[in-house]
């Protein structure tokens, strides 16, 4: 018998959130960053007056501003690419800008009104409007990640991805500036030519499977995998009926393939809205992995400010 109660519902959700493995956890503890305050900036318009649609995001900034940028994290909700909004993000953005993170959490266009690849295209605006204005609000550009969950995941995926090929998709909007340094995904739907053509997948894509394969092949993230691919950090509920575990895991093999490290924090126990529920410490480990890679980042562009300086 399931529990009838808001709050037995409650306690079991808490009893399953420590229910997990942690495949390819690193060995070092991530770097020591104090928690901190911050500030929300809501309704910030990011795209162009020429947008076939106005988008606007909440931007999060911690309180403790650090030299030279704070590292910044693009932030995509889910929904099948057709619903929900950027508030189901709030609380990940609120735990990620504690943590000392800027986050742009962002909405986007729907389908079916807008087919693929509308969305991958508001992305990348998305990420060139952190370029552009990472001045004003004092954001590193050379530190910038992206966290998705469900179809959320898919896009920060595709587009991380993408930006990291010579794909066709990286015209009009895409280039150097749309590839994170990291990437988190979650219930990620990594290859879309396995579901067949359901019903979010068809309006999604704007049609069947049989009829336009190669729009399929091209919107699967796992068919852009390189060897320039950035980290990944997988989460997946082991009991997802929606988006089963093995398209994380399939992520995972062709990530190995081309020797890009990635981590997989699998849920036992969850399904997909469960794993998404009960994210909690699959989000403080995602966190721990962008602060290390956002770590590694500034390190290496202090090595990079050093090489330039020294006299020839």
């Amino acid at each position: 018998m399931f529990p009838k109660t808001p709050l037995m519902i409650l306690m079991a959700l808490v009893g399953l959130s420590g229910c997990a493995s942690h495949h390819g956890a690193p060995d070092k503890a991530a770097p020591a960053w104090p928690d901190t305050g911050y500030d929300v900036t809501r309704n910030l318009t990011y795209t162009p007056d020429h947008w076939p649609e106005k988008l606007n995001a909440d931007l999060y900034r911690p309180s403790q501003t650090r030299a030279g940028g704070n590292p910044t994290v693009l932030l995509v909700h889910g929904g099948g690419w057709e619903r929900r909004s950027r508030e189901d993000m709030s609380g990940i953005a609120e735990d990620l800008a504690s943590r000392g993170f800027a986050v742009l959490n962002i909405d986007y266009r729907f389908a079916p009104e807008h087919t693929f690849p509308a969305q991958l295209h508001d992305l990348q605006l998305a990420m060139h409007w952190l370029h552009d204005q990472a001045g004003q609000y004092n954001l590193d550009t050379g530190r910038i990640s992206a966290f998705g969950f469900s179809s959320g995941a898919h896009l920060v995926a595709l587009m991380a991805l993408v930006a990291s090929s010579d794909s066709e998709l990286n015209a009009p909007h895409g280039g150097p500036d749309t590839r994170p340094i990291a990437v988190v995904a979650g219930g990620i739907p990594a290859d879309l030519r396995a579901f067949g053509s359901g019903k979010l997948i068809r309006q999604f894509l704007g049609g069947e499977q049989p009829d336009m394969p190669e729009v399929y092949n091209q919107a699967s993230p796992i068919t852009h995998v390189t060897d320039n691919a950035p980290p990944f950090f997988l989460f997946h509920g082991a009991m997802d009926m929606l988006v089963p575990a093995k398209q994380a895991r399939w992520l995972r093999d062709e990530l190995d393939n081309h020797g890009i490290e990635n981590e997989f924090y699998e849920m036992h126990l969850r399904g997909h809205l469960t794993s998404f529920l009960t994210s909690g410490n699959a989000v403080d480990r995602a966190t721990d992995f962008l602060l290390r890679h956002s770590a590694r980042a500034m390190t290496s562009q202090s090595a990079q400010t050093a090489a330039g300086s020294t006299p020839q």
